[in-house]
C-alpha cells in the first residue's frame, strides 16, 4: 500500500512517521523495574512514562497511520561488478587459518610438572618447619588443618608432633592441588609469551598467593592465623619454577585445526 501511494508523487516514498514513543516506553519499563530495588518513586515515574509511551505509540497507528514522505536520492554511480576472483583456501591443516595455540603440552606433562613442583614445595615446607619450629611435622599438620577440625583448633605443641591422620590429609590435599595447578600450567604456558620460567616461576605464583591471601581466612583459619608469608611465597615460587621447567621441557602436540574431510582421510583429489 505504501509503495502504491508513493507512486502518486514521483521522487518520494511514503514511510511511517518518526516518533519518540518507543524510546519513552522503554525508559518507562527500565525505571519501573529499577524502582523495585531503589525507591518506589522511581517506579511511579517509570509507570507514568510507560503509559505515556504506550498511548503515544498507539496513536501513531490508530485511528489512522501517521506517515511522511521521504525523497528518493538517485544513485551516485552505477554499480559495476568486479572481475577479480576470490582466493580459495586449499584443503589441509597448513593452509587454513590457525587456531591458537597451534601446539599444546599433553596432560601428562602437566601432571608430571605438578607432582615435581609439589615435591619441591613440600621439601621447602619441611625445611621451614625444622628451622622455625624445630619439627618437620608442623607445616604438614598445618596444611591438614583444612580438613580436620581437631588440627584446626590444636595448639602449636600438638602441631609439632607426628600425626598419621594429618600426614594422610596433607598428602591428599597437596597432591590434588599440585596436579590441578600442573594441568593449568600445561594449558596456559603455550598461550603465554616466551620465557616460561618468568611466567610460571614468578608471575603465576604471585597471582596465586594473592588469591589465596584473599580467601585463606575462610578456607583454612588455622593456617591463616599462623602462616608466614615470606616462606609461603618462597614455596610457591619453587613450585612454579620446577613445574614450569618440567612442563616447558616436555614435547608438544599439535592441536586439531579442523581440516576438511579430504585432508583427514588422505584423499588428495
Amino acid at each position: 500500500m505504501a509503495g502504491e501511494r508513493g507512486e502518486s508523487r514521483s521522487g518520494t516514498i511514503i514511510l511511517p512517521a518518526s516518533t519518540p514513543a518507543p524510546l519513552v516506553m522503554a525508559l518507562g519499563v527500565t525505571l519501573l523495574l529499577a524502582g523495585l530495588v531503589t525507591n518506589v518513586s522511581v517506579s511511579v515515574v517509570g509507570l507514568v512514562l510507560l503509559v505515556a509511551g504506550a498511548v503515544g505509540w498507539f496513536r501513531e497507528v490508530l485511528p489512522q497511520e501517521h506517515e511522511e514522505r521521504a525523497p528518493i536520492e538517485p544513485p551516485v554511480a552505477a554499480i559495476v561488478p568486479s572481475r577479480r576472483a576470490v582466493l580459495r583456501l586449499q584443503a589441509g591443516e597448513e593452509k587454513h587459518r590457525a587456531r591458537l595455540p597451534v601446539e599444546i603440552y599433553p596432560y601428562s606433562a602437566g601432571i608430571r610438572g605438578g607432582l615435581a613442583g609439589g615435591a619441591a614445595m613440600a621439601a621447602l615446607a619441611v625445611v621451614h618447619g625444622l628451622l622455625a619450629h624445630g619439627s618437620p611435622w608442623y607445616t604438614i599438620n598445618l596444611l591438614a588443618a583444612a580438613g580436620s577440625s581437631a588440627l584446626s583448633n590444636a595448639p602449636e605443641s600438638t602441631l609439632v608432633q607426628f600425626n598419621a591422620t594429618g600426614i594422610l590429609l596433607a598428602l591428599v590435599i597437596h597432591g590434588l592441588l599440585s596436579v590441578l595447578v600442573g594441568l593449568l600450567y600445561g594449558a596456559l604456558l603455550p598461550m603465554l609469551p616466551s620465557h616460561p620460567a618468568f611466567w610460571g616461576g614468578l608471575v603465576a605464583p604471585l597471582m596465586w598467593t594473592g588469591l589465596i591471601a584473599a580467601g585463606l581466612s575462610v578456607i583454612n583459619p588455622a593456617l591463616d592465623a599462623r602462616i608466614e608469608w615470606r616462606w609461603f611465597v618462597l614455596t610457591q615460587i619453587a613450585f612454579g619454577l620446577v613445574a614450569g621447567l618440567v612442563v616447558a621441557r616436555s614435547n608438544t602436540v599439535r592441536t586439531f585445526q579442523h581440516p576438511e574431510v579430504a585432508a583427514r582421510t588422505g584423499d588428495g583429489r
